[in-house]
């Protein structure tokens, strides 16, 4: 309940200091490649997860079909 109140709080003020700050604090160049890095375990994640779930269907699939 803390987290939403605090979103709740940020306004477009509050987000352009802090998007200032972080743009001093890494510089322009170093951005992009943090955000590229971000997508890249962000698919990952994803991946990783979908993966888990069609081991899980198979497993369950290949239980089914054994004979009695």
């Amino acid at each position: 309940m803390l987290n939403t109140t605090v979103l709740a709080a940020l306004g477009a003020p509050e987000i352009a200091i802090i998007l200032v700050v972080v743009l001093l604090l890494f510089g322009g160049k170093k951005i992009p490649e943090l955000m590229r890095g971000l997508g890249r375990g962000v698919k990952e994640f994803k991946e990783g997860k979908d993966g888990a779930d069609d081991d899980r269907y198979d497993r369950d699939r290949s239980n089914t079909n054994k004979p009695l």
